[in-house]
Order: structure tokens, then sequence, then C-alpha cells
């Protein structure tokens, strides 16, 4: 009798322990399909969108299924991933180095673009254009090595900040940008910047801070040229411009270095234009995204009339073919990494 009895109440006490577990395995579960990997995206319609495309492209069964070989996705940096305003973050680089390397070069003083830089005049800077910037890089960064150039913007990104906020550049990044590169990652997806910014300045520092690594930025290049100093090799970076990845460049990179064609593609400006059509054109489900800065009081409202980041016929385009425009002052939460939703 008492060992029937015990084996009785050893097995309810099993039995309840059994569903006990299995009761908290469920909560579980329920717990991490509830979880939000996109928590400071608004629950509006563009974060529908960009989760709806994400579900058909790695749903098996869907008639939008992409193996993951084929999710290939690219993103701006400048205006996309982080901000662009007054002038690019890589033009303060520059500056600092023309200040850093003036005492050698007296004839600076009274020579533009570099007395502009020296004075800190961003209209004379606006005035010298593309051209300007051009010249302002081949002076400061030809003649050294890639391991130097790296080292020296390394150093600049740990300590510069940016002079309207005072953040480090590198937090100079957007917190919803980074959960969505994050949330196509664990999707399956590959993730790819393709910027008109330099692209030994990017992979400087990109990786910690996008989880990107080097082989998957792109950007403009200089020429390198290859020769021996001291009995080691070294690659030299030389003044000519090798590819201006921007624009219709933009493609062109991408077929270059990942010979694919994007599912997904994010810009924010008339200089992604072309890379969205070319991403747009592909067979099958694709997506396109636009970032449009709305929000004034929390970073900067600008589009059509901005000589940074204008972005006016891409913006049309994107109206016209459907594409996904992010309107940062509503459909983001935060802005930057260090702040509270």
């Amino acid at each position: 009798m008492t060992s029937r009895y015990f084996v009785q109440t050893h097995f309810i006490l099993s039995k309840g322990i059994q569903y006990l577990v299995g009761a908290l395995l469920l909560a579980f579960c329920s717990f991490c399909f509830a979880t939000d990997s996109l928590p400071s995206w608004n629950d509006a319609a563009t974060k529908q969108q960009i989760e709806s495309f994400v579900k058909r492209v790695t749903t098996s069964g869907s008639p939008d299924f992409v193996e993951p070989a084929k999710r290939i996705a690219v993103f701006d940096n400048d205006g996309t991933l982080w901000a662009e305003q007054p002038i690019y973050s890589e033009f303060f680089f520059v500056l600092d180095q023309v200040k850093a390397q003036s005492p050698k070069h007296p004839e600076w003083k009274t020579t533009e673009p570099f007395k502009s830089a020296l004075s800190g005049d961003m209209k004379g800077l606006a005035a010298a254009g593309e051209k300007g910037a051009a010249e302002l890089m081949a002076a400061t960064h030809a003649g050294m090595t890639s391991v130097e150039f790296a080292r020296q913007v390394s150093q600049w990104a740990a300590t510069a900040r940016h002079p309207r906020t005072h953040r480090v550049f590198t937090e100079m990044v957007y917190q919803p940008m980074l959960e969505l590169l994050r949330y196509l990652r664990d999707n399956g997806f590959k993730t790819f910047i393709v910027s008109g910014g330099g692209q030994d300045f990017m992979r400087a520092w990109a990786t910690p801070v996008y989880g990107i690594p080097p082989e998957q930025i792109i950007g403009s290049q200089g020429e390198l040229k290859f020769e021996m100093q001291d009995g080691k090799p070294v690659l030299l970076k030389l003044p000519n411009v090798a590819l201006i990845d921007d624009g219709p460049g933009k493609p062109v990179g991408i077929e270059r270095a990942i010979g694919r064609k994007p599912i997904l593609a994010f810009g924010n400006s008339d200089g992604d234009q072309q890379m969205l059509e070319w991403t747009a054109s592909g067979d099958g489900a694709r997506f396109a995204g636009l970032v449009h800065h709305t929000d004034a009081e929390r970073e900067w409202a600008y589009d059509r009339q901005s000589k940074v980041g204008k972005l006016d016929k891409a913006l049309d385009e994107a109206t016209a073919k459907g594409w996904t425009v992010v309107d940062m002052k509503k459909d983001w939460k935060v802005i930057y990494p260090s702040e509270k939703q």
C-alpha cells in the first residue's frame, strides 16, 4: 500500500513538473517571439514595411523567398547611417589634417581652399566644391602608407568631437539603423556599406561601430602604389582617384566588389538614387528605402535645397515608384545610441 502510494505520488509530481516546465518553455518562447528587433522604430507603416519584406524573403515556401546567399543589403553611410551636417564627417578629419600639417606649408595661408580650411570658413569650403575637397584630401593623404593612414583615422575617430553635439563622431550614428543592420544579419542578410566617402577612411573605424567587416565596405578610392620601404613592403597612397563611389559610381562599385545585385538598399540623397534604381530593377522582391531628415530639433531638417545630402530627384522617384521613405521625426523614437527612449 505504501509502495503503491509512493509510486502514484511520484507519478503525479513528475507529471506536474513536466507541465510546469512545459508552461515555462511556452512562456519563454512567447517572450522570444514577442521581442522587438527594432525597438527604436515607432510601430508605424515604415517599420511594418521593413518587417513584412524581411519575413517574405526569409520564409521558406514563400513566393518571395530568397536564398541566404542572395540576401544582399547595401547602405549608404553619410546621412543614412550617421550624421552628415553641417559638412561630411570625413571632411572634419581632412580639416584637422590640414591644420596639423600647415606648419610645413606656409603657402596654405594664402591659397584656397587651404586658406578657408585653416580659418574655418565653411562658405569658402562650400564654394570650393568637390574639386576643392579632392585637392585637400590629395594634399593631406598622398604619400602616406595605408597603415599610417588607418592609424591616424582611428586616433581621430576615438577623440574628435562634432562641433554641435560634442559627441565623438562614432557616436553620431543612428540607433534605429544600427538595429536594422543587426535585424537583417539575424535574418541571413549580408550587409554592405556603399558610400561616396573614402573607403580607407571608413574601414579604419566602421567595423566595431556597424559590425560590418572591411571587405564589405565599398567607397571612393584613391590609387595605391606598392613599394619597399626599409626592406618592408608598403602600400603608398597616391593623389590620383581610382573610383568616385557616388551617384552612378555606386552600381559600378557594387558590381566590382560584390558581383550580385542587392535585394535591399537604403540611402538618403540624390547621390544614392542610382544605387536604389539598380537594386529595385532586379527580379523578385526588392526593397528601396530613403532616410528623410525631417527632425530639426533632434538632428537636422533638410532635403531639396541642401548643399550637403541634397534629396530632390530621388525623393520624387521614391514617391512615384513606391519606395519606402523613413520620416526621421515620425518613425524614430531616438536618433543616437546614448539617448533614452
